[in-house]
């Protein structure tokens, strides 16, 4: 056994695709040795800015002879067949065996190949992994055909045995394998020579390389909270930004230095994002006020100043960011408390708001004018005429989510001003943020504000959902009109595509309902939304006026409403095309929605013929109430009870559906009690009498809990049913009587979920 250690040393590498790069050596080396028969006991990758490096364990030194018997043709066979097979085999014909078969003589070959030595095979796979290494982006240099993230300077491939180490010979465009390594560029950047993994480490510690990232994240994270505990502060958490800075160093040296006080008023947001992005710096916090005070910064190396000059020339450069920022936001501030004169803005949008900030109001509404002019795509017209849409579905769905309509209609109109504002333009990612705190700078209720910054949210799985009514109200209807939208143009997902993130809008949509137990048919809410854009579309420029949504109430779109509504549009009665269409639409939206119920209700155990039983009930479109009925019959199916009802239900089911298929009738008339010959036939019928009411009562007052536990009392004596009775009586009476009795099994069972759709 021998144990392999590759580098591969570099100019420096984006942080971005450290791990990435690292992940792909690991597996491209191994999966190629091992192809070639080298097998070995582990292998891990490790990456520093300059460096890819792999360590094999275990690695076997020589691969083995392998022995492969060929089946040839027949012995008298065509001349070209047995040519062809000899060239495929590499043989020639003296080196064939003849052999007796059941078939007769048939030729066999028999092809031995010999193992090879660990570095010639370590050598071939470590050229092809470099020459056709996946870099998201490569390049070229000097006269070399080599492509690589930056220029490649060095190959280190050693192979190390108990009794030494060789050097793996290699030569990809005039670079050399051999077993030299250099240290920190600045503090220790002489060569090194090196035997062994554990050699290599030690003498790269020596050397001022860090070589794991994380444990220079870890070093980076302890340095930096223990500095800002010293003065009483504490480091603002972020992962992505902790991992991209142990990739931008090999020895972290942490320096923590102040920000100017003319900045400290700025929001710690806007603080934040500037120096995450422009300077890879730490917010440190006083976790007292929650100002941002002070900065983070990872030096590269060590200097006789202990960082002084490093911390000056970073403050100087952050003050110069700082300043632009604070530019921004008092610019912003500035342009909503004094409008451009001579600009007419109406104020109707702010009637009903408890404080006189007139001017200000007038300055923020500057803003959403300026939308108009902004495309949010060109099938579905401007931001600003999504807006309408948006409010005017915010309006219809408030009284269900518990908010007052003109705030909700308020606040929609007002949660996207800041993609006019200069802040916003520089950094995209804090829309939405900045809206809240302008809009608390123009003086509008504190429920518009919020709903301003809530209204994105949820962002993902993992993010939070908003449970203000008002920010409920307008997170529902700004997702609500995407995706509606975007299905009215027909622009859905497709496999893995999904560019306008329409399975994040739909899975937020379906959070915020059930997260806040919130009760509309969506369904209703849907065709509406796809009905306003489909005749926008039809009738109007997608760019002019939208059609108002209040106009086009139409409860749970159908063809024949879709069709007359068409009619009043159009002054035509050549519209049932349209109708189809527009109706096909919402429905697939619907079941779009339910597609992506199931996922999000798999990942919490519910199995997926479950999800599906309860979807193919009436109210599906209540997603509450179908999440409710899930839930229960999943606790009911995992019982003792659920699973032999379940396999009772079934057998029912088949006999009947098989009887009414032979007989050409359909049993759904219920049981005579009078043609009842057995006690089990007797009990069943007591049993589904008795609970068919009170399942039916249950399931009315959403009370699913209850439902199942009448299921379960059916179990017993469907089970005595099946074990003492046959349905298929001789006697064609009581042969329709218990049909009769399994359709009422059907029935009653069937109020809870198409227990059909249950697989086992």
């Amino acid at each position: 056994m021998a144990d392999l250690l590759i580098e591969l040393f570099s100019e420096e590498i984006p942080a971005r695709m450290q791990a990435r790069a690292g992940e792909d050596l690991k597996k491209r080396m191994t999966d190629g040795l091992v192809e070639a028969g080298l097998t070995y006991a582990g292998a891990h990758a490790l990456t520093t800015p300059r460096r890819l490096t792999l360590a094999i364990e275990d690695l076997l030194e020589h691969s083995p002879t392998v022995r492969e018997e060929r089946k040839g043709p027949k012995v008298g066979a065509p001349e070209k067949a047995i040519e062809g097979f000899l060239r495929g085999a590499g043989l020639s014909r003296d080196q064939l065996e003849e052999r007796d078969t059941p078939k007769g003589a048939v030729y066999f070959a028999i092809i031995e190949k010999p193992g090879r030595p660990a570095a010639e095979i370590i050598a071939e796979v470590l050229e092809d992994t470099i020459r056709n290494f996946p870099w998201p982006k490569s390049m070229r240099w000097g006269a070399g055909s080599l492509r690589w993230v930056r220029p490649l300077h060095s190959i280190l491939c050693v192979l190390t045995r108990e009794d030494g180490s060789e050097v793996v010979p290699l030569d990809i465009d005039g670079i050399t394998s051999g077993d030299a390594t250099w240290g920190h560029r600045f503090m220790a950047p002489a060569r090194i020579s090196v035997t062994s993994f554990e050699d290599y480490a030690a003498k790269l510690k020596r050397a001022f390389v860090v070589l794991d990232p994380k444990e220079r994240e870890a070093a980076i994270w302890q340095d930096a909270t223990n500095q800002a505990f010293a003065s009483g502060l504490e480091v603002v958490d972020d992962k992505g930004l902790l991992a991209e800075v142990a990739g931008l160093v090999e020895w972290p040296v942490v320096l923590m230095g102040s920000i100017d006080a003319e900045f400290l008023d700025l929001p710690p947001e806007v603080l934040q994002t500037s120096m995450k992005e422009h300077q890879k710096f730490f917010s440190v916090k006083n976790p007292k006020t929650g100002r941002i005070e002070k900065f983070i910064t990872v030096a590269n190396r060590e200097t006789a100043d202990n960082g002084a000059t490093i911390l000056a020339g970073n403050q100087k450069v952050l003050s110069a960011r700082l300043a632009d920022a604070k530019f921004f936001w008092e610019n912003d501030l500035r342009s909503i408390a004094e409008p451009a004169k001579n600009q007419f803005v109406p104020d109707a949008l702010f009637e009903g708001a408890e404080n006189n900030a007139f001017v200000a109001r007038k300055g923020f509404q500057n803003w959403i004018a300026a939308l108009e002019n902004v495309t949010f795509h060109n099938k579905l017209g401007t931001q600003a005429a999504r807006i309408d849409r948006i409010a005017a579905l915010a309006r219809e769905i408030a009284p269900v989510v518990g908010a007052d309509a003109d705030l909700a209609e308020q606040a929609a109109k007002v949660a996207k001003a800041d993609l006019s504002s200069e802040m916003v333009y520089e950094f995209p990612e804090l829309q939405g943020l900045m809206g809240r705190y302008y809009a608390e700078a123009a003086g509008l209720p504190q429920e518009v504000a919020n709903a301003c910054q809530l209204h994105y949210s949820p962002l993902g799985p993992s993010d939070e959902v908003p449970t203000e009514p008002v920010s409920v109200a307008v997170a529902l209807a700004d997702k609500i009109d995407t995706l509606t939208g975007f299905w009215a143009i027909d622009e859905k997902p497709t496999g893995s595509k999904d560019p306008y993130a329409l399975r994040r809008a739909a899975l937020g949509v379906i959070r915020l309902v059930l997260e806040n137990d919130v009760r509309f048919v969506l369904s209703s809410v849907i065709g509406n939304a796809v009905f306003s854009h489909d005749l926008t579309l039809r009738f109007s420029n997608a760019t002019s006026k939208q059609v108002p949504l209040k106009d086009v109430q139409v409860g749970k779109l159908d063809r024949a409403t879709a069709a007359e509504l068409y009619i009043q549009a159009m002054g035509t009665s050549d519209t049932e095309a349209a109708a189809d269409e527009v109706v096909s639409k919402a429905n697939d939206l619907l079941s779009f929605f339910h597609d992506r119920l199931k996922v999000f209700l798999r990942d919490q155990g519910i199995r997926h013929d479950v999800i599906d039983a309860c979807i193919a009930m009436e109210g599906n479109d209540d997603l509450t109430l179908l999440v409710k009925r899930a839930r229960a019959l999943e606790a009911f199916m995992s019982s003792e009870d659920g699973e032999n009802l379940l396999q009772g239900f079934k057998r029912a089911n088949n006999i009947l559906s098989q009887a009414e298929e032979k007989d050409g009738v359909e049993y759904s008339y219920g049981a005579d009690k009078k043609f009842i010959e057995d006690a089990a036939e007797a009990a069943l019928f007591d049993a589904l009498a008795a609970n068919e009411g009170a399942i039916s009562s249950a399931i009315e007052a959403e009370d699913f809990a209850a439902a199942m536990g009448g299921m379960a009392a059916l179990r017993a004596p469907v089970d005595a049913f099946f074990e003492a009775v046959q349905v298929n009586s001789d006697n064609q009476v009581v042969r329709r009587n218990r049909l009769n009795l399994l359709s009422q099994i059907r029935k009653v069972c069937g109020q809870v979920a198409d227990l059909s759709r249950i697989e086992g």
